[in-house]
């Protein structure tokens, strides 16, 4: 299990945005990690709004989601996002243990802890070098 879990930190790192000077993981990357539909998951949480304050959780604005889309190609030609995507803080990650209960969702959920620690690593080992050039 503990391998597992090191490979989805690995792989999850990779799914981080930056949106509004935040790091976030996108509803359906987050849906594909617990192998749930989107749908599924948006419901989840839509139930559980008073879990998710906006410091855990935002909704993409369409200009947002245009830009994201443009980018990452994620759609044919054609195709539009019936729903804004959220975009779910490391908090908001965090808490999407307390409404979604089972194995997957606790391997998941290690897996997303060790990936933003491992974001904030990398983001200070940055600034660290950065500050060292600027001394120089």
């Amino acid at each position: 299990m503990e391998t597992d879990v090191q490979i989805q930190s690995e792989k999850i790192t990779g799914l981080n945005h930056f949106i509004r000077g935040e790091k976030v993981i996108l509803d359906m990357d987050l849906a594909r990690l617990y192998e749930v539909p989107t749908k599924v998951l948006k419901q989840v949480v839509r139930r559980n709004l008073v879990r998710f304050p906006v410091d855990f959780l935002f909704e993409l604005t369409d200009n947002e989601a245009d830009s994201l889309r443009s980018q990452f190609v994620t759609l044919k030609r054609g195709q539009h996002l019936k729903y804004l995507p959220f975009a779910f803080t490391e908090q908001g990650v965090a808490m999407l243990s307390s409404v979604l209960n089972s194995e997957r969702a606790i391997t998941i959920n290690i897996a997303n802890m060790r990936a933003f620690v491992q974001m904030r690593k990398l983001l200070e080992t940055h600034r660290d070098l950065a500050l060292k050039i600027e001394a120089r």
